[in-house]
């Protein structure tokens, strides 16, 4: 399949602008040759007014058939074979494996959120029937279930140009919530955006959805991103990147005449507790399993172990030395883009600049643009008095804080930043002397990880992919998982509505035989 540089609108495919993009390819270190043309004001509007128009017919699309949707969306990815493999591999530098797993896990995706469409109890709705004789006053007829609520605006990562792009994790839950997607494609991997949304609007046009359900557009975040977090039209939007970039998505949203919701995920160090039970018995096992968990993907994972937190002693130091041999040991490898190669180096550059913190692992930038793995360490008294040590670095490092004392531990935690995960790794003796250190952990993550590693994400419908903030915008919401459709939905009481009126789902013989609580008892 040619790749054209054009932008998806609906089931039109344009390019009148004069912008042009490229994509690079961090491996090769060459800029590929297609050429991307950035959408102009005139296509966003046109974009715009598709969706809304759109979301008028999409929203009352039964659950059934967005569920048909969603599944011809993966099949639709999965017959573009090597194609889109290759391609994605091109733009990201990531190893042809990971891509293929990617793939799968967003086709796993729609298919999880397909299968909750046709369960339907999703909507979750509450129906109190009317009591025309209670005393004072009646009580009317009460009805409430989740309604979608508009176009949704959703910005790719970098890192997952699959399972967190164009048909990722927050596409699939917005179009299963009843919303029209925008998509505004990530400027890394404008190739692989484009094959995607070809996938659905192919899936789209079989399975008779309104034109403008899906659309994707070319452009940078500061101009075309910007203008889209503006226009009335975006009723919420989905975000996974940099917190420098999220928080100007969440200012402008919030600068709005109506500010909507921004579930921005953006990404955390992730505190891994190494208790002293299972350091000393089990040091060598550890190394060698973090060694991989903070090099996987080049350290490019937002779950990415960057910060172990231990006791100080003898036991701590020798497993300091086992982990930067190990690191040592992984060869270098490339980074997603230029600006994230560069990025790495500055954080690693700024953490070594502070005093108290020491260098244990750390190869030289060289002119290969290659991401070597660091191992850094600070005593939490200097840890805790300055913030800037707990800044992301993206990329395959982690930063080792000792402490002292429980004091000392205590009071790391409780100034830890909100996180997506925490970690404890510990024996049966240390979960129970630890047990108020694991409790102040609950307090700062999305997810609490025992004796493993953060890096992955299990999609499923206890997955929780998301934390206070700056983890992320909302701690209440999740990025993973079926949980994350209520991002894009409202709930919508209705009061003695006429029964001709009612959506199915609050209809009184319940059409659909899904679980709701009628009168306080949950029945179908």
């Amino acid at each position: 399949m040619n790749i054209t540089g054009r932008n998806s609108i609906g089931y039109s495919w344009t390019a009148t602008g004069d912008t042009v993009l490229s994509a690079y390819n961090p491996v090769s270190r060459e800029i590929l040759p297609e050429r991307f043309i950035a959408a102009t004001e005139a296509e966003m509007e046109t974009a715009l007014t598709r969706a809304t128009a759109a979301f008028t017919i999409y929203r009352h699309i039964s659950g059934a058939d967005k569920a048909t949707f969603l599944e011809a969306i993966a099949a639709e990815i999965l017959a573009l074979g090597d194609v889109l493999l290759h391609r994605a591999v091109a733009e990201s530098g990531l190893p042809l494996a990971r891509i293929t797993g990617e793939r799968g896990r967003t086709m796993q995706q729609l298919q999880l959120f397909a299968t909750l469409l046709r369960e339907g109890s999703w909507v979750e709705a509450v129906i109190d029937t009317a009591i025309p004789d209670r005393q004072p006053l009646p009580r009317p007829d009460l009805r409430t279930m989740w309604q979608p609520l508009g176009p949704v605006l959703v910005f790719p990562a970098s890192n997952f140009p699959l399972a967190f792009s164009t048909a990722g994790g927050d596409t699939a839950a917005a179009l299963a919530a009843g919303n029209p997607v925008i998509v505004k494609a990530h400027e890394s991997h404008p190739g692989t955006n484009e094959l995607v949304a070809g996938a659905i609007s192919r899936a789209a046009a079989t399975c008779g959805m309104p034109d403008g359900v899906f659309s994707s557009l070319n452009g940078y975040g500061h101009t075309l991103g910007q203008a889209l977090v503006r226009h009335p039209a975006i009723k919420a939007i989905g975000f996974t990147g940099s917190q420098r970039a999220g928080k100007a998505i969440m200012a402008t949203a919030a600068a709005r005449p109506i500010p909507i919701p921004v579930y921005a995920e953006m990404g955390s160090i992730n505190p891994v507790l190494l208790l002293p039970g299972k350091v000393a018995t089990s040091a060598a096992a550890l190394a060698q399993q973090y060694a991989a968990s903070i090099t996987q993907g080049a350290g490019q994972f937002c779950t990415n172990p960057g910060l172990l937190i231990a006791m100080a002693g003898p036991d701590t130091d020798h497993f300091a030395e086992l982990l930067a041999l190990a690191l040592q040991q992984v060869q270098p490898a490339p980074m997603l883009n230029k600006g994230v190669y560069e990025q790495y180096y500055a954080g690693l550059k700024s953490l070594q600049q502070q005093d108290g913190v020491r260098t244990l692992q750390a190869g030289v930038p060289a002119a290969d643009a290659l991401a070597y793995p660091a191992l850094l360490q600070v005593d939490s008294e200097v840890f805790t008095t300055h913030a800037h040590l707990q800044e992301e670095v993206f990329g395959p490092s982690s930063l080792l804080v000792t402490c002292k004392d429980m004091v000392a531990l205590q009071q790391t935690i409780i100034q830890l930043q909100g996180q997506l995960t925490a970690t404890v790794l510990g024996d049966r003796y240390d979960l129970q002397q630890y047990a108020v250190e694991i409790q102040l952990l609950q307090d700062k993550a999305g997810r609490i990880l025992f004796n493993g590693v953060p890096t992955g994400v299990e999609v499923c419908e206890a997955m929780v992919h998301g934390g206070p903030f700056p983890a992320s915008s909302d701690a209440r919401s999740t990025s993973v998982g079926t949980a994350a459709i209520r991002r894009f939905v409202r709930p919508v009481c209705l009061q003695d509505c006429p029964p001709a009126l009612l959506p199915d789902a609050l209809k009184e013989d319940n059409p659909l035989h899904i679980w709701r609580k009628v009168n306080g008892q949950w029945t179908r």
